[in-house]
């Protein structure tokens, strides 16, 4: 017989000189945390998990568990032999396992002595800026007292309309608050792979991807997630992309493997990006080239580069804040928001609102333009492209009077001008800046040329 498994986690990368170590999300699906048939905790998997962690904390990484888990902990303890179909139903199962698995936790970590918080979210605590900062500033003050926080959306009191979705956004959004330099989606396969391979014996590894739009088009990524589970391998796409752009370092990994988590670790620090560069004649730098080593194990997210990051408030708006409508825009406006640095929208450059809105919600910034997809066809269709996300000024019911006016106007038609512009240019946040102007459908009373007034913007 072979030796046993040796499952000891690596000893953790020493910090750099003059740095602090990496802040570590981790993110644990249902089925690393109980079985998908009976429901029985996974003690060996949850035990490496607390040892691995506690080996991290105790080198100076602050370290954030998001644990899914309530629910099939929820039927294990109501003997109830599969996940309930109705809302209310798994909102009950949730609310009795969640106090059922933080006892676990609670247990688990005891033994090392280290404590544990509990903190759930829902996604309309996060859509008040100050409750937002709050949980921010939580998660800060636990991970300064040398606590590891504990995540779960608040299952008990969630909508369908406000639910995160899935542990994997709701992971990425936590990677965002707290800074963190490394997101771990522990999941039940090795790494993502080119299709399923559970039915594609063919399927490869994908071991590193710098662009995550360009990997949509070229892997298979449509399988469901577990019995118990909520998200599929598409949801960690979202949850990469959105910690991607906070500057967080992406890894899926095998839940059941937790231990290998400092072994990525000290293969990344071993092994930094490099850079080439092609020269002119003259000696002028003309191309930089940046090569980044191939991981052993896991899929590895890189961030984006530092000119592409959000800073926190831009990046709360376009990834913590759900949207209440939709504000069409003209060629005019679209021109000045990709166009110009820093244009606010104004109403002269909206064409029409969609749905039901307050002041200061979060809306969608779109335009219409003729469809690409049959160039052969006279006619051709027409497509929406969602240019930007913003928190506007007014509600759906006043931008309804006053779009297409001019802001001269706002008080005339209103009785009063709580601001000259829709949505601010500190609170937009650009998505798509490559449209084709000249495609756009929408023009509004602003003519082909679309001027919009202020801060310069034409």
């Amino acid at each position: 017989m072979g030796s046993p498994k040796d499952t000891t986690p690596d000893a953790v990368p020493p910090s750099p000189t003059g740095t602090h170590p990496p802040t570590i999300v981790l993110k644990l699906g249902t089925s690393s945390i109980c079985s998908e048939t009976t429901f029985n905790p996974r003690l060996a998997t949850l035990s490496l998990l607390v040892e691995t962690v506690v080996s991290l904390r105790d080198a100076g990484h602050k370290v954030v568990i998001v644990s899914s888990g309530a629910v099939g902990t929820g039927l294990r303890r109501l003997g109830i032999g599969k996940r309930p179909k109705h809302l209310a139903v798994s909102q009950a199962v949730a609310a009795v396992g969640q106090g059922r698995l933080m006892a676990m936790y609670d247990q688990l970590f005891g033994h090392f002595g280290v404590p544990i918080a509990q903190v759930l979210l829902t996604r309309d605590c996060l859509s008040e800026r100050s409750q937002y900062l709050n949980a921010r500033n939580t998660f800060r003050e636990l991970l300064s007292l040398n606590v590891i926080p504990i995540v779960n959306e608040n299952d008990t009191v969630s909508s369908s309309e406000l639910r995160f979705g899935d542990n994997d956004t709701l992971s990425a959004i936590t990677a965002g608050m707290v800074h963190a330099e490394y997101l771990f989606l522990l999941t039940d396969v090795e790494c993502l792979y080119t299709d399923n391979p559970r039915t594609n014996p063919d399927a490869r590894p994908v071991r590193l991807v710098t662009d995550i739009a360009e990997l949509r088009r070229s892997v298979r990524v449509d399988a469901p997630g577990s019995m118990l589970g909520t998200g599929g391998m598409v949801t960690k796409l979202i949850a990469a992309d959105l910690a991607s752009a906070a500057g967080c370092r992406t890894i899926i990994t095998l839940g059941s493997s937790p231990h290998l988590i400092p072994q990525i670790l000290n293969e990344i620090r071993a092994n930094p990006p490099t850079t080439t560069s092609t020269t002119s004649e003259d000696g002028t730098v003309t191309h930089t080239t940046t090569h980044h080593h191939e991981p052993t194990t896991g899929t590895h997210f890189l961030p984006r580069p530092n000119h592409a990051l959000l800073d926190d408030r831009k990046w709360w708006i376009l990834h913590s804040l759900a949207v209440a409508g939709t504000l069409y825009i003209d060629a005019g406006a679209v021109q000045a928001l990709t166009r110009r640095q820093r244009s606010s929208l104004f109403a002269v450059g909206v064409v029409s609102v969609a749905g039901d809105f307050n002041a200061q919600q979060c809306v969608r910034i779109v335009t219409i333009v003729k469809s690409s997809t049959s160039p052969t066809d006279a006619e051709g269709g027409e497509e929406e492209v969602e240019i930007a996300k913003g928190l506007v000024n007014y509600s759906s019911t006043e931008i309804a009077r006053i779009k297409g006016r001019k802001s001269s106007e706002i008080e005339g038609l209103l009785g009063y001008a709580d601001s000259d512009c829709l949505v601010h240019r500190d609170n937009i946040v650009i998505v798509e800046r490559d449209v084709d102007v000249g495609r756009i459908v929408l023009r509004g009373v602003g003519g082909p040329e679309g001027k919009v007034e202020g801060d310069g913007a034409v």
